[in-house]
């Protein structure tokens, strides 16, 4: 009779046990489930499929600002003539290029201004380079300068800059123009636990650092005016990197397996402690 209800008690630990372990399971994989990640989180441009077609603004050009630096370039389209361009590339203020060469560079003054050799000071915030060319252009044929000038105009501090995840680049833009998608991918795009819907482009018109946010999930991003990315926008991820969600995964799976290995040791003492009275 001892004996049956020894072995009735050991049964009875011995389902306790196996109830505990799995409470302590399904609660160990709870914890695991809410750390994966799944497509739907991660995946871009969810809502397109194969042939959608969506029209983006491709006449974008990058307009003038204050702090931009100007490559300015006159030349005469006739060799008889390339005398006359001479005392317009006087200026040494020397900028390194994007390829590493060093290019003449004009630096636009707090009031969008640029002092030009002869010329003198010509206002130039606001304007494109293309429209910037084609004024000084103007300018040297009407004021008798050179007949037939070839003038070109380039950015050479076209830069975005991007903050996430702990670190910070400079992402240089050599063509002059570059999208939200586009500046993604030269910074090496996004891991799999950055929060898409709280990606922000930071830009300052007018004075003021306008802020907006920018899902990549969505289709709807090539419809955000901040989508053509200017000059020196800021690009700024949520910190909340896979370095952090990595740790608060370790503490609470090393939490609940220790919860587990407590529970098991107890059990079996409780077993042995039955199985010897």
């Amino acid at each position: 009779m001892v004996r049956l209800n020894a072995l009735k008690f050991m049964m009875a630990n011995m389902k306790r046990r196996k109830n505990i372990i799995h409470v302590m399971t399904v609660l160990a994989l709870t914890v695991l489930c809410s750390a994966c990640v799944t497509t739907r989180r991660v995946d871009y441009l969810q809502d397109m499929t194969h042939g959608s077609q969506i029209e983006i603004e491709n006449r974008f050009e990058a307009v003038i600002a204050p702090y931009d630096q100007l490559y300015i370039n006159v030349m005469s389209s006739d060799m008889k003539n390339a005398d006359l361009a001479t005392p317009f590339n006087q200026n040494t203020n020397q900028t390194q290029g994007m390829q590493g060469q060093y290019m003449q560079g004009y630096l636009v003054d707090v009031d969008g201004n640029i002092d030009l050799p002869t010329l003198g000071r010509i206002h130039v915030a606001g304007l494109t380079r293309l429209e910037l060319q084609d004024s000084l252009t103007h300018m040297l044929q009407q004021g008798g300068y050179i007949p037939d000038p070839f003038v070109t105009v380039r950015f050479t501090n076209f830069k975005i800059f991007f903050l996430g995840n702990g670190t910070g680049k400079v992402l240089n833009i050599p063509n002059e123009r570059c999208t939200f998608l586009e500046a993604l991918a030269l910074a090496g795009g996004l891991d799999n636990y950055t929060r898409r819907d709280r990606i922000a482009v930071m830009r300052e018109i007018n004075g003021k650092m306008v802020m907006r946010y920018l899902d990549p999930r969505s289709s709807d991003v090539f419809n955000d005016p901040f989508f053509m990315l200017q000059q020196n926008d800021f690009i700024i991820m949520p910190n909340y990197n896979s370095g952090t969600v990595r740790s608060e995964f370790g503490y609470w799976y090393g939490l609940v397996s220790t919860f587990v290995s407590l529970a098991s040791l107890v059990t079996s003492i409780a077993l042995y402690r039955s199985l010897n009275q």
